[in-house]
């Protein structure tokens, strides 16, 4: 394991996702929310966290979608970056330096036009040092076509785990839509081609509108919506997909704060991501990781190996 590890020192709140991915807290933050996690390491202690997982990576640079982008709408926000990001080569040379010296998980985030492209970043990836995993993004749903058409496809989904997983003994995160007809059936065909583990879910395809001037928020009209709004939605399929597969969930979708969180372990989720609240609290994560961590410290709690998943139905 790299130095970046999580579980040198193993606690009450100590989860593995499988694969060499063990983490010391089960909080993550959230691709496309801290960027390359330089930025938010003054304001929040990454050492007292999971993991971080890096923004998206394609193998060319992208400048994203037209401006205006990103919106505030009620209990969230509305994006449609588009991936911008500084492309593989820059990342390697000017991103990975800082993350490797992390004393946390490093989980790479990664986009691409192709099955192709996915394979040829995560190939140049893997003679990198300093990283933990992948989180495949098939999902982004305000990129036109690319791989949003792979999440949103059983078949495609298959194909794509089943290429790098040729590729890469690294863990394999799978990130998944919630924006299909049946988020269980995609979530087993990532299991079923040899994913590790899936995340779910991102972003809902949402638009907002200015009455007065009779347009739309963001110049790409819709945009993925994220936030507190999310949460019932990520939860109900955060559950579905605990009843469907057996490799480990990561949840995520509107969590901001302590208690959410416990919801998404109850639900079924191993660990759980934070995003958009960063942005509003940049050490949210640090502070829901201490009260996970103090909540099952204390005598007589469900390990929370046992508390993933344990929510009572009927």
């Amino acid at each position: 394991m790299s130095q970046n590890g999580s579980a040198k020192s193993a606690t009450s709140a100590a989860v593995s996702l499988g694969r060499g991915l063990d983490l010391k807290s089960p909080v993550l933050l959230a691709s496309g929310t801290i960027s390359y996690a330089e930025e938010i390491s003054t304001l929040c202690d990454l050492s007292k966290i999971g993991g971080v997982v890096t923004k998206a990576i394609s193998l060319e640079p992208r400048t994203g979608n037209t401006p205006q982008r990103i919106a505030e709408t009620p209990s969230g926000m509305i994006n449609a970056i588009g991936l911008a990001n500084v492309g593989l080569e820059r990342f390697i040379a000017e991103k990975v330096p800082f993350l490797r010296h992390l004393d946390t998980a490093v989980i790479v985030n990664i986009a691409g036009r192709s099955i192709d492209d996915y394979c040829e970043v995560v190939s140049r990836l893997d003679d990198v040092e300093g990283l933990n995993g992948y989180e495949i993004n098939l999902s982004c749903p305000n990129v036109k076509g690319e791989c949003m058409i792979m999440g949103v496809s059983r078949e495609a989904t298959f194909e794509i785990v089943s290429e790098l997983r040729k590729i890469t003994s690294r863990h394999l995160m799978i990130k998944l839509t919630p924006n299909v007809t049946s988020i269980s059936s995609i979530a087993l065909a990532a299991e079923e081609a040899g994913a590790d583990s899936v995340s779910l879910i991102n972003t809902v395809v949402g638009m907002a509108i200015n009455y007065k001037t009779r347009r739309p928020l963001l110049k790409n009209i819709t945009g993925g919506l994220s936030g507190p709004a999310i949460k019932p939605i990520a939860l109900a399929k955060v559950w579905e997909v605990y009843n469907s597969v057996k490799i480990p969930i990561v949840g995520m979708g509107g969590i901001a704060g302590f208690e959410d969180a416990m919801e998404f372990l109850l639900a079924g989720s191993r660990a759980i991501q934070i995003g958009t609240m960063n942005f509003v609290y940049p050490d949210i994560g640090e502070k829901v990781a201490k009260a996970i961590e103090e909540y099952f410290s204390a005598p007589g709690t469900t390990p929370i190996k046992e508390y993933s998943g344990s929510l009572i139905v009927g």
